[in-house]
């Protein structure tokens, strides 16, 4: 492990730069998820109901069909439809014929070219778990009951949903020896830590007191 220095970087580059990391790995999670826009039936006594569950986190329009036997539908054409990210939209619904059996076969197409011609409808939004954003350098930071600076930056860590671990000293009195012998720290000096110690990709960092201090070091190459 190494000891690092700090530098100064924009704030406002930092933030940019974040926020496009997290942008591009939201579009290349819903890339990998092709396909997993479903269509979900809801059966009552006459009628089926169809609806749309986008389970990507990009809009999406779709154009839903059916076709079969033994129920009837409206006689309009199919229209484009908008379904939000992580949502669900009601497409159509048939209506059964008095004891026959309806036989059908649904067609669904998908676009995330979106139209401005796409019909919105009403939309309920899906129970999905959050993105977990893996960032450019592995993040693990070792806390200490007295560092209030931990518990902020743990605290984004989360809201931003990045991966990352965290290991109590407290809990650890093994790891806490090991650090303290790599930082030349005595055994009273790491019991009375008020500060965060970060490692990012195996480096150690004992300076950093902020989110944004440490985001600057995990940008840089």
């Amino acid at each position: 492990m190494q000891l690092s220095n700090p530098k100064e970087i924009g704030l406002s580059q930092v933030i940019h730069t974040t926020l496009v990391l997290l942008l591009s790995l939201t579009a290349a999670f819903a890339q990998a998820q092709g396909g997993t826009i479903k269509v979900a039936e809801t059966k009552s006594r006459n009628r089926i109901a169809f609806f749309a569950e986008n389970r990507t986190f990009t809009d999406h329009d779709v154009l839903f069909e059916v076709k079969g036997s033994n129920f009837r539908q409206s006689a309009a054409k199919p229209r484009w439809i908008r379904v939000p990210a992580a949502s669900r939209v009601h497409l159509k619904t048939i209506i059964l014929l008095r004891g026959k059996q309806p036989v059908y076969t649904k067609t669904l197409k998908t676009n995330d070219s979106l139209s401005k011609r796409a019909w919105k409808k009403e939309f309920e939004t899906l129970d999905m778990p959050p993105l977990k954003v893996k960032p450019k350098k592995r993040i693990t930071i070792y806390t200490s009951k007295r560092c209030d600076a931990c518990d902020s930056i743990v605290g984004q860590l989360i809201s931003w949903n990045f991966i990352f671990r965290s290991v109590s000293l407290d809990e650890r009195p093994e790891i806490k020896e090991q650090l303290g012998q790599f930082l030349s720290r005595s055994t009273q000096e790491m019991d009375s830590l008020s500060g965060p110690i970060i490692s990012l990709d195996g480096k150690l960092y004992n300076w950093i007191t902020t989110f944004d201090q440490m985001m600057e070091e995990v940008e840089k190459d």
